[in-house]
């Protein structure tokens, strides 16, 4: 099979910043300014079909993108099983646009900016436009990072110092219990087994198991800057610039 829904990427062989990739990065970007930029009046009207419909299509087309493994003999439990970052960060997208639970958008926040934003940027990508794999793809990871934005600009939602914390004890919770499943089933769920084979980012924070450390204290350092960027401090001070200009 070497069409759009097959599994060979023979006639659709992705390349990094190729113009497909600079154009879903202008996507990415053109969003989310316009987001920030007409967040105001986004305030004004009632999004809450918008936010149910895109739940859905998030579920329909994951659930499409594991169907699709299974009937092209790629799905393996050593690396099919959504406990990747950006999947885990896939279903805590969909559980925020269903339920507007604030410890859900606590965690979300971090997790997206930092790990999709990631993969959108350096994808793990075989398959090029407009093979399926390809939108899944950044269908999925463009709506983790845009959904956080969207409640943190339009809804009102911002972290708070506690919401580090909040990461942090997740991950913590979270990490044995991968480690456990990678053991069970040869795998190797968010490089908690191993390093990946291609060069990247863990071959400069150490040795196994010592890069799991500089991982974590990396992350907990970037989330400390998320923070940063969108606490609600952050926009109360703007909030009295505008009122009072001269004080």
């Amino acid at each position: 099979m070497d069409g759009v829904f097959g599994r060979s990427f023979k006639n659709y062989d992705f390349e990094m910043f190729s113009i497909s990739h600079i154009v879903i990065i202008a996507i990415l970007l053109l969003i989310s300014v316009c987001l920030f930029l007409f967040r105001d009046k986004m305030k004004t009207t009632e999004w809450r079909r918008t936010e149910i419909g895109v739940a859905v299509s998030l579920i329909i087309i994951e659930v499409s993108y594991h169907l699709w493994m299974l009937m092209t003999g790629s799905w393996q439990v050593s690396h099919a099983i959504p406990l990747e970052l950006c999947s885990i960060s896939l279903i805590l997208t969909v559980i925020l646009l269903l339920t507007k639970k604030k410890i859900i958008y606590e965690i979300l926040l971090f997790t997206a900016l930092l790990g999709a934003s990631q993969a959108l940027l350096t994808p793990s990508l075989n398959y090029d436009f407009p093979h399926f794999r390809f939108f899944h793809f950044f269908y999925t990871h463009l709506m983790e990072i845009w959904v956080p934005l969207y409640f943190t600009w339009v809804k009102g939602y911002r972290p708070t110092i506690w919401s580090v914390l909040k990461l942090c004890i997740f991950l913590n919770v979270l990490m044995p219990i991968i480690m456990l499943i990678n053991k069970l089933v040869d795998g190797n769920y968010m490089f908690l087994s191993h390093k990946p084979d291609s060069a990247s980012l863990l071959d400069v924070l150490g040795p196994y198991p010592w890069y799991i450390l500089s991982l974590e204290g990396l992350l907990i350092g970037l989330s400390l800057i998320v923070w940063l960027l969108f606490r609600e401090k952050t926009a109360k001070r703007i909030e009295v610039a505008r009122n009072f200009p001269f004080q």
